[in-house]
């Protein structure tokens, strides 16, 4: 596939059956990324997926029709933190990786966030996930701090690098 080859759009409630089968893959496939588990999402009521289309701003990559890659923005919600946002639900289906997807989703997110008002991007990123880390560093995401064992994986603490980007002034 060609990077061209996939259009890019916001998704609307009347997404969510490719919403849910692009985040539950994502879920499925690459469990050491997430917070999240498979389990967590599984158990959603329909409404609950339509209300977080509705809640947060959510991009899907489409290719033939098919989702093939999620990023999303969670926005705070604090007026005197509402200039900052946090890139969420991070995931492109490996054949399609090293064609400038996840590019495009996170210019896609970027010039959506500023569009609302947002000044800072920030996200947290595995420590274990070298190759995520530096697509950020390459996308101008700075390093900011570290939550030693962030989250649990079968167990296990998993710490998660904190990253942060300046978008507005």
């Amino acid at each position: 596939m060609r990077e061209s080859d996939a259009t890019i759009r916001l998704l609307t409630v009347d997404d969510v059956d490719a919403f849910r089968l692009i985040r539950l893959e994502a879920l499925r496939l690459e469990p050491l990324a997430f917070a999240s588990t498979l389990e967590d999402w599984k158990a959603l009521p329909e409404a609950e997926w339509r209300r977080r289309i509705e809640g947060d701003p959510i991009f899907v990559a489409f290719h033939a029709g098919e989702p093939i890659g999620i990023m999303g923005l969670s926005r705070q919600r604090a007026s005197r933190m509402a200039h900052r946002a946090t890139i969420i639900m991070v995931y492109v289906r490996t054949e399609h990786r090293g064609a400038g997807l996840a590019s495009r989703l996170l210019h896609a997110v970027t010039d959506h966030a500023g569009d609302i008002g947002v000044r800072q991007l920030e996200l947290a990123v595995s420590a274990e996930n070298q190759v995520a880390r530096r697509f950020y560093a390459r996308e101008g995401f700075a390093e900011i701090g570290m939550v030693p064992g962030g989250y649990l994986h079968e167990g296990h603490e998993i710490d998660e690098v904190m990253m942060a980007r300046r978008i507005r002034s």
